[in-house]
């Protein structure tokens, strides 16, 4: 039987929107005072972001040097040469969430993505295939990613929903007596075994003027009335969760590529195209060029490590992508400067006071600011070190 909840549904969906609203106004102010709960070690770079140990790497690692390892389901057979073959989606366990508002009829919502969905939806909000991570080792010999199937609102049902509940707690609006419940069962928001992890991949884009020894990169800021995570913050482009291009079997396992999945990021939020099905890489003009472009060592693209969130526990894959001007200005510039999620702001130098600015200065999301520290500590590894800003 569903729960019923206390008080007018009126009420608490009022209740509900008004702590919605204030996390995704202070959301960076909140993921600075999250991140303070937790040991200076933990933080990747002296920012907000958090990584287990093992998950950076002493040296920027080449993109292609990282293996991805699949883990079938329980209870599914393993699949060939590491390739997923999906079952049934089997939901996430519910967490309690007793924060959820009450529905209509009076009973409360089971699942954060449901409130979500009904009272505060964004424009960019479907419940896609993920997959998920489940183990990360990046900072040794034999760098590895370990992912088994998830979903979209997997993340949101547990990350979004300790973020609320951090949000409320900060507002007043816990109720006497509850303690931080959603966060508690998630403990240390850098065990990906205890909660589902949606991986995004977070890639600062360098654009290279090698006769000029210069280089400058882009930022985007989300926008809040599109996206489910992260709205009002500045973040890196491309960014996106790494997940098949559709739900369809065989998207899920040719899609299983970390690069093909920036790919379709690059083409979405730089040259606007629209993410509307299975990719065929192939036969794709766009994805021919930019691989051919890597493969020439035109793009170089390298990882820099792992971190998570500590309001959200969202939790990214901090890459850069260094791209020789011609490339960029060809392949990656002149695109729209609006797109799905977000804008495309003006490109800015790649020099350490920008960079300290905008760490320190401008509303940026945790990953955002780790990658940007990361990648001037290791510029000379990125064949950066001339550059002259």
């Amino acid at each position: 039987m569903a729960e019923r909840a206390a008080g007018s549904p009126a009420a608490s969906q009022r209740d509900w929107l008004e702590v919605r609203r204030y996390l995704q106004e202070h959301r960076y102010d909140l993921t600075a005072r999250a991140a303070a709960g937790h040991p200076a070690a933990a933080r990747v770079a002296g920012t907000p972001l958090l990584a287990a140990p093992g998950w950076l790497p002493p040296a920027p690692v080449p993109l292609q040097d990282i293996r991805l390892d699949w883990r079938p389901p329980d209870g599914a057979p393993a699949a060939a040469a590491g390739k997923p073959e999906w079952p049934e989606w089997t939901e996430w366990a519910e967490w309690p969430t007793p924060l959820l508002p009450a529905r209509a009829d009076g009973t409360r919502y089971a699942r954060y993505s449901d409130a979500v969905r009904d009272l505060a939806p964004p424009a960019v909000f479907d419940n896609r295939v993920t997959y998920r991570l489940v183990a990360a080792a990046l900072a040794g010999p034999a760098p590895r990613l370990q992912f088994t199937r998830g979903r979209y609102f997997d993340g949101i049902d547990t990350g979004e929903a300790a973020a609320h509940e951090y949000a409320a707690a900060r507002l007043g609006r816990l109720p006497a007596g509850q303690t931080l419940t959603v966060r508690a069962l998630a403990g240390d928001p850098c065990d990906v075994s205890r909660r589902p992890a949606n991986l995004a991949i977070s890639t600062l884009t360098l654009r290279l003027d090698r006769a000029a020894g210069r280089a400058s990169f882009l930022l985007h800021w989300r926008d809040p009335a599109t996206v489910g995570h992260a709205g009002g913050l500045y973040q890196v482009i491309p960014v996106g969760v790494f997940q098949p291009s559709s739900d369809g079997a065989r998207s899920e396992s040719r899609d299983f590529s970390l690069w093909r999945c920036m790919v379709r990021e690059f083409a979405e939020e730089l040259r606007g195209h629209p993410e509307d099905g299975p990719a065929g890489y192939d036969s794709w003009p766009f994805a021919r060029t930019l691989t051919g472009a890597l493969d020439r060592g035109q793009v170089r693209v390298w990882c820099l490590g792992l971190g998570a969130d500590p309001l959200s526990y969202a939790t990214d894959l901090l890459t850069v992508a260094v791209v020789d001007a011609e490339v960029f200005d060809d392949v990656l510039g002149g695109g729209p400067p609006h797109f799905a999620e977000g804008r495309v702001l003006a490109p800015r130098k790649f020099t350490a006071g920008v960079i300290e600015h905008v760490v320190t200065r401008e509303p940026v999301q945790a990953a955002a600011a780790a990658v940007l520290r990361l990648a001037w500590r290791h510029r000379a590894c990125l064949g950066l070190s001339g550059n002259r800003g």
